[in-house]
């Protein structure tokens, strides 16, 4: 859907007969040039109507890619929280600073998958590559940009330590500047007033 219709069928022309993918090679899934596989990730972060939904005659290809890949690059900035397979932990922190929730258990990291058993030669890996660059630019973009998140929670978490350590040393020495007959007899509670000049002094 898009600016509240679907695409015509002269805008987006199937890419194969029947009811779905089976028995299509993988290269003549990279053949239809209307697969909506190709930059996924940027079309369903992407404000489709900047650039006429799926009319392709609406805007130049190259024009409409760039604006595609800056709408979801801005999309992306906005929100609150987002994550990368292959950064769990990382994501988990993120999640838990972000939203101050606490998961029962730790993310497990996975560095393998399915996808990776399969043997595909270089050439179809760049043609892959090449039917995906916006994807792999917004991907660079993501990471970034996650990182950056990454990095400010973690300086924030460290300055509250910082303050927490600061404020518990400052109680203890106020502590210690009792007058030892003060700490000695518990029926005195030192005045609110003194307490005060002791802060103050440290």
């Amino acid at each position: 859907m898009c600016d509240g219709r679907t695409p015509t069928p002269e805008e987006l022309p199937p890419c194969y007969e029947g009811t779905d993918w089976s028995g299509c090679t993988l290269q003549e899934f990279m053949d239809c040039p209307y697969n909506l596989a190709n930059n996924r990730q940027v079309r369903m972060l992407a404000d489709l109507s900047l650039v006429g939904c799926y009319n392709l005659s609406f805007i130049p290809e190259g024009k409409r890619a760039q604006l595609l890949l800056e709408s979801a690059k801005k999309n992306l900035r906005g929100m609150a929280f987002f994550g990368l397979t292959e950064f769990q932990r990382k994501t988990q922190y993120l999640f838990e600073r972000t939203f101050n929730l606490k998961f029962i258990r730790p993310f497990m990291q996975y560095n393998s998958t399915r996808a990776g058993g399969v043997e595909v030669d270089e050439d179809t890996i760049r043609r892959i590559e090449e039917l995906n660059d916006l994807d792999m630019q917004l991907y660079d973009y993501a990471k970034d940009l996650f990182q950056q998140r990454y990095q400010y929670k973690r300086q924030l978490e460290r300055r509250e330590q910082r303050l927490k350590s600061r404020e518990e040393r400052l109680l203890h020495r106020a502590k210690e500047a009792l007058p030892r007959e003060d700490a000695e007899e518990p029926g005195r509670v030192p005045t609110e007033d003194y307490m005060s000049h002791i802060i103050e002094k440290w």
